[in-house]
C-alpha cells in the first residue's frame, strides 16, 4: 500500500477543509447527523459520513484513493477531546484511583 503524500501546508489544508465543509456540505449534513464523523476530499468537495473517522475515510478512500482528507465531527468544533476530562476518564476506565 502507497504512503499519502500531503500535498498542502497545514495552513492550505485546513482552510481548504474549513471552507468546503462551511459553505458547501455543513447545510446540507448538520440537522440530522450531529455528531457523526464526515470526512471530505479537499480537493473535490467529495465527501462520506459515518459514526466513526476511520468508516467515513475509509468509505471516501475507496471511492477517491488519492483523496486529501479532512475529517470533521458535525455540530463540534473538534474531532476528538483533549484535556484534563478525558485524562481523568482514561484512568478511571484502567482502574486508576483518581484523587482530589
Amino acid at each position: 500500500m502507497a504512503v499519502r503524500q500531503p500535498r498542502y501546508s497545514k495552513e492550505e489544508f485546513a482552510q481548504r477543509g474549513d471552507l468546503i465543509y462551511q459553505t458547501h456540505i455543513r447545510p446540507q449534513v448538520e440537522a440530522d447527523n450531529h455528531g457523526k464523523i464526515v470526512a471530505i476530499d479537499i480537493e473535490t468537495g467529495a465527501y462520506e459520513i459515518a459514526n466513526d473517522t476511520m468508516t467515513a475515510t475509509r468509505r471516501l478512500r475507496e471511492r477517491l484513493p488519492d483523496s486529501q482528507t479532512w475529517v470533521v465531527r458535525i455540530g463540534y468544533r473538534a474531532v476528538h477531546r483533549f484535556g484534563a476530562r478525558s485524562l481523568k476518564l482514561g484512568r478511571v476506565l484502567l482502574g486508576e484511583a483518581i484523587t482530589h
